[in-house]
C-alpha cells in the first residue's frame, strides 16, 4: 500500500501501481488520473483547464487503455488545450468525421429503405424492395465503407446471379445504384458510375424475362364456366377475372371497401401509385357484385376471402387451382386476356384501356392535369367484359362509334 502511494505522489504510476491499486483515485501527475472501482475496473480521467474553467474528459476503461496509452492520449489532448482548444468538443468532432467517413454499405442502404417507405407499397414491409440487397449483395459488401465500392466489387457481388437469376440480379443492380445516390445525397465520396461500370464488366444477360402466361380472351368464358363452386377459390378468382385486378387486392378485400357498386381498393394494395389520392376506385359489373354477394358468408373479419387456418388465400391458391387442372396460364394472366379483349373488340382509347388495369400512363405532369380515372367509361368496359365472360355474344363484337 505504501509504495503505490508514494507512487502516485511522485506523479507517476507504474503499470504495477494501476494492477494493484486499490479503490479511489489515482494520479499520475499533470491532470491524469486514473479511477479505480471496487471490482477492480477503473477509468482514465484527465483535467485540463480550457479559458479558465476546469474541464475534465475520460479516456477509456482500465482494461481498453494501458497505462501508456493513456499518458500519450493525456499529452495529445493537454497539447490541444494549451492552444486554446476545447479537447472535449475536438475529440467529438474527430468521432464525426470518422464515423462519417466510415459510413458501411449495410447502414447507407438501410438509411435509403428508410426514406422511400413512403413511396413503397405498405411502406415496405413485405420486403420485397430490400430483399434483393439483403439477400445478393450486404451479405458479401454490406461491412465495405460505401465510399470504397467500385465496380469490381459489385460485379463480384452480382456475378453468381447475373444470367440465372435475371431479373433479380437487375432489381440488386438497381437498388445498389439508388444507394450510392443516396449516400452522394449525404455527401458521401461515391463513385456514382460504379454500378453502370459493373454492369459493362458483367456483360449482356443471357435469360430473356417472359410473359406470364396468359389465357387466349376467346377462351375466358369457357374457362369461367367452370368456376360454379361456392368456394372462396372459385369465387376469388371469378372476381380477379371480372375485375382485371391483380391478385392481391382481390385476397386482402374488406367489406367496407365497397360503397354501392364502386370498390375503392386502398393504396397499399395496389402495385402503382395513382394519382395524389392513390387508391383506386373500380366499378363493379352486376356479375361482380353478385360474386361478392356469394362470398359475404365466408367473411372473417372484415376480410371476404379468408384463408382456411388465419389471415387470407394465399397468393398460389388460385394457381394452384390452374396448375391442377394442367393449364399453363395463371390469375395473372387474365390481365392480359383483357387488355387484348379492349384492343381487339373494343374502341376504347389507349388511356382508358390501361386504366382498366390501373396501368399509369403518360408522364407525372400529364397526369397532374388529367384529373380523370375514367370511371364512367370504365364501368361500361368492365359490364360488356361481365357479358362476355358470362356467356353474353354479342360482345365478341367491335364496338363501333365514340365512348361516352
Amino acid at each position: 500500500m505504501g509504495d503505490i502511494l508514494g507512487d502516485a505522489i511522485m506523479g507517476k504510476l507504474t503499470a504495477v501501481a494501476v494492477k494493484n491499486a486499490p479503490p479511489g483515485k489515482h494520479e499520475d501527475g499533470s491532470g491524469l488520473r486514473l479511477v479505480k472501482r471496487a471490482d477492480g475496473a477503473g477509468q482514465w480521467v484527465l483535467r485540463v483547464t480550457i479559458h479558465g474553467r476546469r474541464r475534465e474528459m475520460g479516456l477509456g476503461g482500465l482494461k481498453s487503455v494501458s497505462l501508456k496509452e493513456a499518458r500519450e492520449l493525456a499529452a495529445h489532448f493537454r497539447g490541444l488545450a494549451a492552444k486554446g482548444t476545447d479537447p472535449i468538443r475536438e475529440r467529438e468532432h474527430e468521432r464525426r468525421e470518422a464515423a462519417r467517413n466510415l459510413h458501411l454499405l449495410a447502414d447507407v442502404s438501410l438509411d435509403a429503405f428508410e426514406s422511400r417507405k413512403a413511396e413503397l407499397k405498405g411502406d415496405g414491409k413485405a420486403g420485397r424492395w430490400f430483399s434483393p440487397l439483403e439477400l445478393h449483395v450486404l451479405p458479401k459488401l454490406g461491412r465495405v465503407p460505401i465510399a470504397d465500392i467500385d465496380q469490381r466489387d459489385i460485379r463480384d457481388a452480382l456475378a453468381p446471379i447475373w444470367h440465372i437469376k435475371a431479373a433479380t440480379a437487375k432489381k440488386a443492380a438497381d437498388r445498389l445504384n439508388i444507394v450510392l445516390n443516396h449516400a452522394a445525397a449525404l455527401g458521401l465520396d461515391v463513385d456514382l458510375q460504379a454500378v453502370a461500370k459493373a454492369k459493362a464488366l458483367l456483360g449482356r444477360q443471357r435469360h430473356t424475362v417472359k410473359s406470364i402466361p396468359s389465357l387466349p380472351w376467346q377462351e375466358v368464358p369457357d374457362f369461367y364456366s367452370t368456376l360454379d363452386e361456392a368456394t372462396v377459390t372459385h369465387l376469388a378468382l371469378r372476381l380477379l377475372i371480372l375485375t382485371g385486378l391483380r391478385s392481391r387486392p382481390i385476397r386482402f378485400l374488406r367489406l367496407d371497401e365497397i360503397d354501392g357498386d364502386v370498390w375503392t381498393v386502398p393504396a397499399e394494395n395496389m402495385k402503382a401509385r395513382l394519382g395524389a389520392a392513390q387508391n383506386f376506385p373500380v366499378p363493379l359489373s352486376a356479375e361482380a357484385l353478385a360474386v361478392i354477394e356469394q362470398a359475404r358468408p365466408f367473411e372473417r373479419n372484415g376480410f371476404l376471402f379468408p384463408s382456411l387456418r388465419k389471415g387470407v388465400i394465399s397468393d398460389a391458391t388460385m394457381a394452384r387451382l390452374m396448375e391442377r387442372r394442367g393449364m399453363e396460364a395463371r390469375p395473372h394472366g387474365f390481365r392480359s386476356s383483357l387488355r387484348t379483349w379492349l384492343a381487339e373488340t373494343t374502341d376504347a382509347p389507349h388511356e382508358v384501356a390501361e386504366a382498366m388495369l390501373a396501368h399509369m400512363t403518360d408522364n407525372k405532369v400529364v397526369r397532374t392535369y388529367r384529373q380523370t380515372d375514367y370511371l364512367d367509361r370504365r364501368r361500361i368496359l368492365l359490364e360488356r367484359w361481365s357479358d362476355y365472360v358470362t356467356g353474353d355474344p354479342v360482345n365478341v363484337l367491335k364496338f363501333t362509334g365514340r365512348m361516352p
